[in-house]
């Protein structure tokens, strides 16, 4: 089973979309690893701020069937697709790597190019992945974190309180 990196994102009432976000991936797929979150500037695009993150979990599914469920999730959550690439938007979730998958698999570019573009990719994915090689450049990321001019690109952490949803498993009697 191989371990997947989503890039999450929200700048529509950020707290509630990504909450509820965690808790669908966490239904559908146990356990989860959280990386910090981390706020910026809109980028392409004058909006409000996103809040942003990197989910580790390990998945069963295609890389097409995954990025199917990623985008039912996102529909839930009031994300359309139609507009510009550039605009707001309630929830973002991408597929950065998927095991050690390189190319284009099922329409989906691994390792996603935006790691290598945007702190706001880079940087939760290094908090959680630091010795981790990006499978093309060779560099784990934490080096390429510490490369990445951040500041053309600022973001900062906030404070952020998930907990997953208790399950009847979890409970115990009375």
């Amino acid at each position: 089973m191989p371990r997947v990196y989503l890039s999450l994102g929200s700048n529509i009432e950020p707290e509630r979309h990504l909450k509820a976000a965690l808790d669908a991936l966490a239904a559908e797929f146990g356990a989860l690893i959280l990386s910090p979150v981390y706020e910026s500037e809109a980028v392409g695009f004058t909006g409000e701020n996103f809040y942003n993150l990197v989910v580790g979990i390990d998945a069963e599914l295609t890389i097409g069937q995954l990025a199917e469920r990623l985008r039912a999730i996102e529909y839930l959550n009031e994300r359309r697709r139609s507009g510009e690439k550039f605009a707001p938007r309630t929830l973002d979730i991408d597929i950065l790597v998927y095991g050690d998958q390189v190319g284009t698999v099922e329409g989906i570019e691994l390792p996603r190019d935006e790691i290598l573009k945007y702190a706001f990719v880079l940087r939760p994915l290094a908090d959680i992945i630091p010795e981790q090689r990006h499978p093309v450049v060779g560099k784990c990321y934490r080096q390429l974190a510490a490369e990445l001019d951040l500041g053309r690109q600022k973001l900062w952490p906030v404070p952020f309180d998930w907990r997953p949803p208790a399950t009847p498993d979890a409970a115990t009697p009375d």
